[in-house]
């Protein structure tokens, strides 16, 4: 996910810079040299362990994990590949400040649906804020190559699923690789908000004022996901959108089937930018499953059959909308899920600190996203998941069972 630009709530002045906040050296560039996905796993989680600073206590080895790459294979049930061990096989990227812990769910779906799945942690993530701080584009792509590369050894079809900055990678790496077969986007980061554009503007003197480097600075109590969020992050995203309009400007047409979840409501991304993607994708599977609080929402330009509006507001249960990072995870997740241990108030740090207080404690008065009409309602939690994850899923079955053979 992109993480949302400072408010009055939020500022990079305040609080002091921590070891946590300096790159290892170990994780902000993709330097992998081996070719098994396995391999690529154990040598990834000794970067993790090495370039983590938490990893202590009973909850270390969820830490680990959920910080790292992983693999699911379908069951023994499932067909076999005509020229490799597995008919169809999905390579899963999170999003921006993420980790692979974002996508477990959704791979435990395509391990049903019988798909060998891969999830890739994209470098300066899994360890550290501070290696983000010099991350570039170009190793999240070659990262995502890699993954693309390691899953075609083994499966006849490539399908490219992401999150986010992951469906933006998951769209360049298609436009460069001619055994991608169709593409799973989940608020892809086709277009984000104009202020990405100013972002490095940080350059022209954070040498001498490190602290120039963040736009926010948290206090990154979230295991699974970064708190902190350094210029450089918004920069890189930014010019990998660019790359991307600049290439399907002049391809204008998308041949490949695509699937596409969204939320109406999302102040991460330009939801716009995503609908105009799918307008001038062409194939005749392609699916649209907008989460939207309006019953009659309509979306010009497309046929009502190919897009299936999912109603995102609960009343009764204080649920205003969806949110950028609602999508991906269920209600159940133990984490994040409505039961879970971790509230994303950080739109309340450190400036308001009665309504952070509340807002950790879930005292909320509501929960979606950041919004300005949404927060003028009362102290609000940014959702972070989607209590219509079971119909999603099914979403993703029937476009699946349409592929073609």
């Amino acid at each position: 996910m992109l993480a949302v630009w400072p408010t009055a709530a939020s500022s990079a002045e305040d609080i002091p810079l921590a070891e946590r906040h300096q790159p290892s050296g170990i994780n902000s560039r993709f330097e992998f040299s081996g070719k098994t996905f396995a391999d690529y796993i154990l040598r990834t989680k000794d970067v993790v362990r090495a370039a983590r600073l938490d990893l202590q206590g009973a909850g270390r080895d969820a830490v680990l994990e959920g910080n790292s790459p992983f693999e699911l294979k379908p069951g023994a049930e499932c067909p076999r590949g005509r020229t490799h061990p597995y008919r169809r096989g999905v390579l899963m990227s999170h999003g921006l400040t993420d980790s692979p812990y974002f996508m477990r769910a959704l791979g435990e779906v395509f391990q049903k649906r019988c798909f060998r799945v891969m999830a890739i942690l994209l470098p300066g993530h899994g360890t550290r804020p501070g290696d983000l701080v010099e991350v570039t584009w170009q190793d999240w792509a070659k990262a995502t190559a890699f993954g693309a590369n390691a899953l075609a050894d083994e499966a006849d079809e490539v399908y490219l699923l992401g999150f986010s900055t992951g469906g933006a990678l998951s769209v360049y790496q298609s436009l460069h690789d001619d055994r991608v077969k169709g593409l799973f986007l989940f608020s892809p980061a086709i277009r984000i908000s104009p202020l990405g554009i100013m972002a490095n503007w940080h350059e022209a003197y954070s040498w001498f004022a490190p602290r120039t480097k963040w736009i926010d600075i948290m206090p990154d109590a979230d295991p699974y996901k970064y708190e902190s969020f350094p210029a450089n992050a918004a920069d890189q995203i930014h010019l990998l959108t660019q790359q991307i309009q600049r290439e399907l400007l002049r391809l204008k047409r998308y041949m490949l089937p695509v699937f596409i979840a969204a939320s109406e409501n999302d102040s991460s991304v330009i939801t716009d930018a995503t609908v105009e993607f799918f307008k001038d994708a062409i194939h005749p599977l392609n699916a649209f499953v907008l989460y939207s609080t309006k019953d009659d929402f309509q979306v010009p330009g497309l046929s009502r059959e190919k897009v299936t509006l999912v109603k995102s507001s609960f009343p009764d249960r204080r649920i205003l909308s969806s949110a950028h990072t609602a999508l991906v995870l269920p209600e159940s997740d133990p984490h994040y899920g409505s039961n879970g241990d971790y509230a994303n108030c950080l739109h309340y740090f450190p400036k308001v600190p009665d309504k952070y207080r509340r807002c950790k404690d879930k005292k909320e008065d509501y929960l979606g996203e950041l919004t300005e009409e949404n927060m003028k309602k009362g102290v609000i939690r940014r959702l972070m998941y989607n209590p219509s994850f079971g119909r999603l899923a099914s979403s993703l079955g029937e476009f699946i069972e349409r592929l073609p053979d």
